[in-house]
């Protein structure tokens, strides 16, 4: 059997010396296989413990449930209908999150805290969420822990132990013009294959999540566009984003072409591969350079989205960064541009008013 905390495959022993060799051993070894295979074939697992009584249960299992359940709340008008859209919205990017993460057999169990903190990091980080939005998610993450709780499929309410995020300015700071260029130089020589997707980040603002899901047959070199499907995007509509002509020289320098059309451009070694990564690949190997060039802890991965919104702002317009970021309102471009990175227009400079 497979040991969940290693991953590695484990061999446990049953000894029979008691017995004495013979018609009588042979009947007791096919008796304790029999039992095994039925406890294994209802989820049993030898190098588990489980601390609840439904601590084996898959957790795709408990979901179904979990809707079912709110369902009838709505039905006996214990629950609005709001509160359930609102609910499975959030249960939605859950089932996401323990997708990218190739969770499928998930037992009870395993939603644990070390879990629960990686989905907040998911919202906050890999959504580019903001500290509010993050702390609305613990809110309903503790609410559903409490029903885990209540129907044992968890011992205790994990939740209480993660802090709540101060609701202030993001953290996260758009990278130098300088720093730019040390980091282009510094994956120019150490490692192409991620500069390609910094370069994918900073130039088409696709966000990490949605990277991890892009593959090659959605590049078109011709027209220079990467197709961003509703199925993949944040906003649950098709994309159409641009692709600059740097990026498109990379992409044929390390023959991204070359593979397979259904491969997902980015593996987990960055590699065109048949087998989709998770997206924290990113900002775990971006977190890996920035220590290694002494960048402050405000520069993450998407950092370079940031980035690439107020220089194709300043260069282009903020409507142009707008359509290439699928951004619904210049509003929401906006807040991508602090106040140091705003340009004034050079007419207002020259505007001969009446006072």
């Amino acid at each position: 059997m497979r040991d969940p905390s290693t991953g590695r495959l484990k061999r446990k022993k049953y000894m029979l010396d008691k017995y004495a060799p013979g018609k009588e051993r042979d009947f007791m070894a096919m008796q304790i296989m029999a039992n095994i295979y039925d406890q294994v074939m209802r989820g049993w697992n030898p190098w588990v413990a489980f601390p609840s009584a439904r601590g084996d249960v898959l957790f795709t299992n408990i979901i179904i449930r979990y809707r079912a359940y709110i369902i009838k709340l709505v039905q006996k008008k214990v629950m609005s209908e709001k509160t359930k859209t609102d609910y499975f919205s959030r249960l939605k990017i859950l089932e996401e999150f323990l997708e990218d993460r190739s969770c499928k057999t998930m037992k009870a169990f395993q939603f644990n805290l070390t879990c629960m903190t990686d989905f907040l990091d998911y919202i906050l980080l890999d959504r580019d969420a903001s500290a509010k939005t993050r702390n609305n998610y613990r809110t309903w993450l503790s609410a559903f822990n409490t029903w885990l709780v209540q129907k044992q499929y968890l011992q205790q309410n994990h939740v209480s132990d993660i802090p709540i995020l101060p609701e202030r300015v993001k953290f996260r700071e758009a990278l130098t013009d300088h720093d730019l260029q040390r980091l282009s130089s510094y994956l120019t020589i150490h490692d192409r294959r991620f500069l390609l997707a910094c370069m994918m980040e900073y130039y088409t603002f696709i966000r990490p999540t949605e990277l991890t899901k892009i593959r090659i047959r959605d590049i078109s070199i011709g027209q220079q566009t990467v197709f961003v499907s509703s199925t993949i995007s944040k906003n649950r509509r098709d994309g159409m984003v641009a692709l600059n002509d740097r990026i498109v020289k990379m992409m044929i320098d390390l023959a991204v072409f070359s593979h397979p059309g259904s491969d997902y451009l980015f593996g987990k070694d960055f590699t065109p591969s048949r087998e989709k990564a998770e997206s924290r690949i990113f900002r775990e190997r971006f977190a890996i350079i920035r220590n290694e060039l002494g960048f402050p802890d405000c520069y993450q991965f998407y950092s370079l989205k940031d980035s690439g919104i107020r220089d194709l702002a300043n260069e282009q317009g903020i409507v142009v960064a707008k359509d290439q970021a699928r951004h619904s309102d210049i509003s929401v471009t906006n807040k991508y541009l602090v106040g140091r990175d705003k340009q004034v227009n050079e007419a207002t400079k020259h505007f001969k008013g009446k006072l």
